[in-house]
């Protein structure tokens, strides 16, 4: 007799936005899972594109490049190739925020010198302070127009020029999301997964985080993310060790295990 998968049986909510949710999604139902994709947001270009092209127009100014998701270096070269395509990019240092950010980067011709062990923006800072390179030197972020403070604050206060720009928006499906609650409220998703405070945020935009309880439980990529939750008032159940798509499948099938 044929030993049933894993995770058969459990309904599994991807939130994640749907350009990026194939591969989490994929490994979910490899292992069994019903899984439904509900994207909370969606990634939209910036409403105003002149910070970022008065970024890309002293590109050559700056030492260092810091992306800390593949959205971020998505839109900056899709920019960069739309209004500077003669643009070269051979004296800055390039520094990711995790493998899958690097990855991307790396399918554009560029080698992150940095990449932390922990995927989150203070460990990125870590990393590139550990190398010295940091006071004096000009940083560029370009980033999500909601993004966390944290690494631009650090490195200020270590005397680095810093320019932070909007290089994306994330905007709030909230057609998905009511589509979403109906399933939750009828007690048909057994875990929602969350892969940004972002997402978390925009998921219960609209309602009572407290009705969640007993209806379904959370799933989170990392601790930010968890943090979010919890100023929701969500405890996660679980919570990836690694913070990637992986580490998230992993830390859902040990809590199901465990349970």
């Amino acid at each position: 007799m044929t030993e049933p998968l894993p995770l058969a049986g459990r309904t599994i909510l991807v939130t994640r936005p749907r350009r990026q949710s194939r591969p989490l999604a994929d490994a979910l139902r490899l292992l069994g899972a019903t899984v439904v994709e509900a994207p909370a947001i969606s990634i939209e270009p910036p409403s105003d594109f002149r910070g970022l092209d008065e970024a890309l127009g002293r590109a050559a100014t700056y030492d260092w490049v810091v992306f800390t998701s593949v959205n971020g270096v998505e839109a900056f070269f899709d920019r960069l190739a739309e209004v500077r395509p003669q643009t070269l990019l051979s004296s800055q240092r390039f520094a990711a925020i995790g493998p899958a950010t690097a990855e991307s980067l790396r399918e554009r011709g560029f080698e992150a010198e940095v990449v932390p062990e922990k995927f989150v923006a203070e460990e990125v800072f870590r990393a590139i302070a550990g190398r010295g390179e940091v006071s004096g030197k000009r940083f560029l972020l370009p980033r999500a127009d909601i993004a966390r403070k944290a690494l631009p604050d650090l490195l200020r206060a270590s005397g680095a020029i810093v320019d932070v720009v909007v290089a994306y928006r994330t905007v709030a499906n909230d057609e998905e999301m009511r589509r979403a609650w109906e399933l939750v409220e009828r007690g048909a998703v057994d875990l929602v997964t969350f892969t940004s405070a972002s997402t978390a945020r925009s998921f219960f935009a609209e309602v009572d985080p407290r009705s969640v309880e007993g209806r379904t439980r959370a799933a989170s990529i990392g601790p930010i993310t968890s943090n979010a939750l919890r100023s929701l008032g969500i405890a996660p159940a679980v919570e990836a060790e690694r913070f990637t798509t992986e580490g998230l499948v992993e830390a859902i099938l040990r809590y199901y295990r465990r349970n």
